[in-house]
């Protein structure tokens, strides 16, 4: 196959898509995988099939590419082959070894899938390796690099003149729809699981938050353009827009919030920048060195808050080595902040284990989560929001706990222990909950409303919480509501105010943020 080895791709159509398989001897319909035009089919029962490294995936978005669906595949380890079913809204994708594929279905189990927005299904085939015609060489060549890439070789000729736009290793990051910040970290974290992120620099034009971001190589730049380009970081916001830069190199001057070199961790941090701690520097070169990609068949073990950051829309981090779940919140409301109302907000993000609001210092705290990724995925949801009428900043802290009282010390109810509080949104593995993370939205999703609850009584409850009442609607069932509130600023006030509120009979209101508005 002129230098492409281990990668084939084929697009098929028409009636004869799998005709391949159905040999009289087989016993298998057109499409064997549990089902039928891309739909469920509640009346045919489908057994699951046993492990393979061919899976079948299904209720693809017309307009899905097949790059796309590569990208489902590549943070779990070699892709070596895929078919797409166009008429039917489905593919068959082959990873490189069996144990792969056992790995990306268990991580999807948890965490649905997404391409463009739509959900989509993956299970495994029936098929224990797929067989196609050569299709388009520029997928295929496209492939054969990032698996040359994955398995440490280097690409063959063929490849590398299909990657002769990839000359430069700086990428320019322009995010559409930006309804949320998106920090230099968060980008760092996303992009380091294809190569090592040497340097970032970010900055906003014609209105616009953009990055450049260099990477060691050329290649690693083409396989996170193949892979990123078009997702969204956030559910349904933040979409990444990637091109090559005509730079090749990245001249950073500063390590501070806004650019960054991780090759030179002694730069000063700038006139009125915040510094970085040296620690955090260590964490995030540490990290970029770790990566995901580059083992072939192997995914860092997925905390519940990572999953959770994937159920968000997000792309799947790596675990940041050395950083501790510490985070360090300022520019509080002195007046009105209280260990319980920050336990409340952040709680929406990860289990909350211990706050402490600074002696001498009331409108800074300490927020202790279960994990580095709980704590990542709570700052870059809540940094730069409106908390009793002050934007909070949220950064990392250089604390790897937060220390109790000891005994006999009154601190006046500053620090409080969280560590067994009933109220964790995340502590059953596989909950739910981890699928509904979003943003701080002005619509808020209200959930075990009893029965004799009016809609009227609920639009007064969260009026007295000081917000109005733009919008309401009851789920079929009525346990479950939208409320919309005027502002986002309401909405986080009326969320820690009447979260596990009693609404009589010992049933308590579930309150969090919503992706819908009415």
């Amino acid at each position: 196959m002129d230098g492409i080895s281990d990668v084939a791709v084929g697009v098929k159509r028409g009636s004869d898509e799998l005709s391949m398989y159905n040999s009289p001897n087989s016993g298998m319909s057109s499409i064997s995988d549990g089902a039928s035009n891309g739909s469920d089919s509640k009346k045919l029962k489908v057994e699951e099939a046993p492990p393979s490294r061919v899976l079948h995936i299904r209720k693809l978005p017309n307009e899905a590419s097949e790059t796309e669906v590569i990208a489902l595949g590549l943070p779990f380890g070699k892709v070596t082959n895929i078919l797409t079913l166009k008429g039917k809204n489905q593919a068959f994708l082959e990873m490189g070894t069996e144990e792969a594929a056992i790995t990306m279905v268990n991580y999807y189990t948890t965490v649905t899938p997404h391409i463009r927005n739509v959900p989509v299904f993956i299970q495994y085939s029936n098929h224990k390796e797929l067989k196609t015609d050569a299709g388009n060489q520029r997928t295929q060549a496209v492939l054969q690099a990032v698996s040359a890439v994955q398995s440490g070789g280097s690409p063959s000729s063929d490849v590398q003149e299909a990657l002769a736009a990839a000359s430069s290793p700086v990428l320019r990051i322009i995010i559409d729809n930006m309804f949320y910040p998106v920090t230099l970290d968060v980008l760092q974290q996303i992009f380091s699981k294809f190569g090592t992120v040497m340097k970032i620099i970010t900055f906003t034009k014609n209105n616009q938050f953009q990055a450049l971001l260099q990477f060691s190589d050329p290649v690693n730049a083409q396989q996170a353009k193949l892979a990123l380009d078009g997702q969204n970081i956030y559910n349904s916001c933040c979409t990444l827009r990637i091109d090559f830069s005509k730079l090749v190199n990245l001249n950073v001057k500063y390590n501070n919030d806004k650019s960054r070199d991780y090759t030179r961790p002694e730069l000063p941090a700038g006139d009125g920048q915040p510094s970085l701690d040296p620690t955090v520097t260590t964490a995030f070169s540490k990290d970029s060195n770790s990566l995901l990609g580059k083992i072939p068949g192997a995914l860092n073990p997925l905390s519940a808050a990572a999953a959770a950051a994937a159920a968000a829309g997000r792309v799947a981090l790596a675990g940041q080595a050395g950083s501790s779940g510490v985070l360090l919140v300022s520019n509080l409301n002195e007046e009105m902040v209280t260990p319980q109302s920050l336990f409340t907000l952040f709680g929406v993000y990860g289990d909350v284990q211990r706050v402490k609001i600074l002696y001498n210092k009331k409108d800074s705290a300490l927020i202790q989560m279960s994990d580095a990724n709980q704590a990542q995925l709570a700052m870059s949801h809540l940094n730069g929001q409106k908390m009793y009428g002050k934007i909070i900043r949220v950064t990392l802290s250089k604390h790897q706990t937060v220390a109790l009282p000891r005994d006999g010390l009154d601190d006046q109810g500053l620090t409080k222990d969280y560590a067994n509080s009933p109220l964790h949104r995340f502590k059953k593995p596989g909950s739910k909950n981890f699928q509904n993370i979003f943003p701080p939205s002005a619509t808020l999703h209200l959930s075990n409303i009893p029965q004799d609850v009016t809609e009227d009584d609920l639009r007064l409850l969260f009026s007295n919480a000081g917000g109005t009442v733009k919008a309401f609607k009851f789920f079929q069932d009525r346990k479950m509501a939208l409320i919309q509130m005027s502002t986002v600023e309401e909405a986080i006030q009326a969320l820690i105010d009447l979260h596990n509120y009693n609404m009589g009979g010992n049933q308590h209101l579930r309150v969090s943020f919503s992706k819908s508005t009415i």
